[in-house]
């Protein structure tokens, strides 16, 4: 075999292709292509058209930009989109017949995603502004003023991804195309997710939390908004957590997805019905244990979106996406709550648009070996054409590793899930070295899909094994909820009940060269594997926990997660936190250590790898802290470029060190 393996910079060559969306005749699908700039330092995403009449792809938007969330007009004559092309993300429409993008929008802070009136002449959207300002009072430019204090009064300070709270909120804009006039609708200190057009087009739903202590009452709840007296009601009971909600087309429902939090963050999502006629909500998926929507842990896939429920042109049912063992997939609701598989198979179906009328769909689909591509699918008979082959012709010179599914059982005697993946260019005989990968979440899954840190690896002659521990989603209620309250318990002796099943099962694994690695609660992991066990030689924690206590104040989520995750908080019960941390047990560790960090990670801020780095060093142990300027907690995977690139060579050089 003379194909070579992926390599880490092989990230510069490959492309994205996400958030398909069929034209309102079904006729087209436009769809973003991502890619990364010549100079290394950005991406660069345009809107590509597909014609299922000619059977030919045509680049609609240029330059080097991101343009994102291509919406088309109900009477197809205009596409909608997002682009960032003067700073900040604006919104901008262009002819269906040909012509250039004009601009629509011209907000300070940007604008979101742009959703269609019925009639065409409307686009709803949404706009941060400072509280005290309206969008059309302008604030003083703060760069030509002198530096102040700045005060906070609120826990919530900070979020990853838009930094520290600067007192601006989300806030709903009406847009009439025709005219170009925009009018702000809410205002107040709080903020607004528009959702969904009611058929009639005298209403819309959107998704906020207007408790007075929404800092603390965590609910988000579904609302109504009526155009004609510009009043609004609330159409579920602050008890939960509700998104996504979709205007049946004859106007008598709504969908939602969401849940009562029962178990807090650890609740599996629902299909709920709200009843117009008798103001009634109930979860029409009471019943089945299923995860809604895409919960798949990758690296790769840019600006990918949760297309929600897609109802039919009969009001009877709906699509939309499951997680379910790993696999992502494409679901047929009713709203008597019976659920029909459409597309289910060992793949990662990480996008869906359909046609109401013919049940025609396009999805995106992605395994551990197909980076990603579209797919005309017929949800009615099950045919599927791809329509896409962005990465063809890069990989055709490639050779990407197979993910082999495994069951084992936990030390419990769960039934446990999980793949290894076998280096590029395997030879039978030979003896390969281990790294086991961990998820992030917890409550999400690892899957088939195309992970490039994973594929990187097995190209420098590793075996990568991952697995879903108990607290991954796609396996059910009790299942995502088992780790709750315990974390370092079951689930470590799930991972390490992995490692012991392949070990014995596969006779080409050197059992003397292990490493291991994870993410976000990955790095909670690795930072409590190696302080619990000196079976690996090497290891590697990103974007790490290792101090529950000092992550409840610093992090954005803090205090909510903790509390949630862990059942304990720094007040009453600061022993319990303390007993979960990592940090408690860094004497133990002898495992060579990089800790990899972005300096603008609020979710899990950089002290808590520098608190692990620092008791490492004191202890003269080998460790090695990398930090990644201006990158946040999703530096590994939509960071800068370069920098993700930089990521993924760390982590492989590190392994080649210690183990290969």
């Amino acid at each position: 075999m003379n194909k070579k393996g992926i390599l880490a910079e092989d990230l510069f060559d490959l492309k994205s292709v996400t958030d398909p969306q069929l034209s309102p005749d079904g006729s087209m699908v436009a769809y973003i292509e991502t890619s990364v700039a010549k100079d290394d330092e950005k991406y660069i995403s345009n809107i590509y058209v597909y014609s299922f009449l000619t059977k030919q792809t045509v680049q609609w938007t240029y330059g080097l930009h991101r343009q994102s969330s291509p919406r088309w007009s109900p009477d197809g004559l205009h596409l909608a989109f997002l682009s960032n092309r003067s700073g900040k993300n604006q919104v901008y429409i262009i002819n269906t017949v040909g012509g250039e993008a004009s601009q629509l929008t011209e907000f300070d802070l940007g604008a979101t995603t742009p959703i269609w009136s019925p009639d065409s002449r409307k686009i709803l959207t949404s706009t941060r502004i400072k509280a005290g300002y309206t969008l059309h009072e302008k604030e003083k430019d703060p760069e030509k003023e002198r530096k102040e204090a700045i005060v906070y009064d609120r826990i919530k300070y900070k979020a990853d991804g838009s930094g520290y709270f600067d007192r601006s909120f989300s806030h709903l804009i009406l847009v009439n195309v025709p005219t170009g006039q925009v009018e702000q609708l809410t205002s107040g200190e709080q903020s607004f997710i528009p959702s969904s057009w009611a058929p009639n087009g005298k209403e819309f739903a959107y998704v906020s939390n207007d408790t007075d202590d929404a800092d603390y009452n965590l609910a988000s709840d579904v609302f109504i908004f009526h155009l004609e007296d510009r009043s609004w009601r609330k159409i579920t009971a602050t008890n939960g957590r509700f998104y996504f909600p979709r205007w049946s087309p004859d106007g008598n429902y709504l969908t939602l997805i969401g849940h009562e939090r029962e178990y807090e963050g650890a609740t599996v999502s629902k299909i709920w019905l709200y009843k117009l006629v008798t103001d009634s909500l109930s979860c029409i998926t009471t019943d089945w244990d299923v995860e809604v929507g895409d919960l798949t842990a990758g690296d790769f896939h840019i600006e990918a979106v949760n297309p929600g429920l897609l109802w039919t042109n009969d009001s009877q049912g709906f699509y939309f996406l499951i997680s379910d063992h790993g696999n992502t997939g494409v679901y047929y609701g009713t709203i008597e709550g019976a659920m029909y598989p459409s597309l289910l198979e060992n793949q990662h179906v990480y996008g869906l648009t359909i046609n109401p009328e013919t049940h025609k769909a396009v999805v995106a689909i992605s395994t551990p070996t197909h980076p990603g591509d579209l797919y005309s699918f017929d949800l009615t008979n099950g045919e599927i054409e791809q329509i896409t082959f962005v990465n063809d012709e890069f990989l055709k010179d490639k050779f990407l590793s197979e993910a082999e599914p495994i069951i084992f059982s936990a030390k419990d005697g769960l039934e446990l899930h999980g793949w290894i993946m076998k280096p590029t260019n395997f030879e039978q005989g030979k003896k390969y070295p281990l790294i086991l990968e961990i998820h992030g979440g917890p409550h999400v899954m690892y899957g088939n899909t195309y992970v490039h840190e994973f594929q990187t690896l097995v190209a420098q002659g590793y075996t990568i094994l991952f697995t879903n521990p108990r607290g991954s989603a796609g396996y059910g209620q009790e299942f995502v909820n088992a780790n709750r309250g315990n974390y370092g318990g079951m689930d470590y002796e799930d991972l390490m009940a992995a490692v012991d099943y392949v070990l014995v099962e596969y006779d080409f694994l050197d059992e003397h060269k292990l490493g291991v690695t994870g993410g976000s609660y990955g790095g909670f992991m690795t930072n409590w594997i190696v302080g619990h066990t000196d079976r690996f030689k090497a290891a590697v924690t990103q974007r790490c926990i290792s101090n529950w206590l000092s992550f409840y104040g610093v992090s954005d989520i803090g205090y909510s997660f903790t509390e949630w995750e862990l059942g304990g908080n720094i007040i009453e019960s600061p022993e319990q936190l303390w007993g979960h941390s990592p940090l408690k047990y860094v004497g133990n560790v002898t495992t060579p250590l990089l800790l990899l960090h972005g300096d603008k990670d609020y979710r899990c801020p950089i002290e808590q790898a520098e608190q692990f780095f620092v008791a490492l060093k004191r202890q003269k142990k080998e460790a090695v802290l990398v930090v990644f300027p201006e990158q946040t907690h999703e530096v590994s995977r939509s960071g800068a470029p370069r920098l993700r690139l930089q990521h993924t060579e760390h982590i492989r050089d590190w392994f080649n060190k210690h183990i290969n």
